[in-house]
């Protein structure tokens, strides 16, 4: 499973806010999990980094993401530049379930955070 552009960070919460003070596990939870479960390219694109993100984002539909388990966060409060999350998400495929499991790094770009880049474990 390939990681952002497959779904990271893949949670069932709502996306209805892109600005926040502190990278919070809500936040964490909300940023873009359910953009993926509802294939919101536009939202994806908006969330990520302008210097990471790729041309086009190319979403699976056969990939269906079932929920998040946010394990750590580190800094990411008001008056922090970045943040770090770890988690794992849990996804069907029509060969079965799995789980995608990272440390993801974020950024804030004037009142929002944005996804920079992320490490697979």
């Amino acid at each position: 499973v390939e990681q952002r552009a497959r779904g990271a960070r893949c949670g069932g919460g709502p996306r209805a806010r892109e600005e926040a003070h502190a990278l919070n596990e809500d936040f964490a939870e909300e940023l873009d999990g359910s953009a993926y479960a509802v294939g919101d390219e536009d939202y994806l694109h908006r969330t990520w980094h302008p210097r990471t993100r790729p041309d086009r984002i190319d979403l699976d539909p056969d990939l269906r993401w079932e929920g998040l388990e946010v394990t750590e966060l580190v800094a990411g409060e008001e008056g922090d530049d970045t943040g770090v999350v770890a988690f794992t998400a849990r996804y069907r495929t029509p060969d079965g379930p799995g789980e995608l499991t990272e440390r993801s790094r974020f950024e804030r770009r004037g009142s929002r955070w944005v996804y920079v880049d992320g490490d697979v474990g």
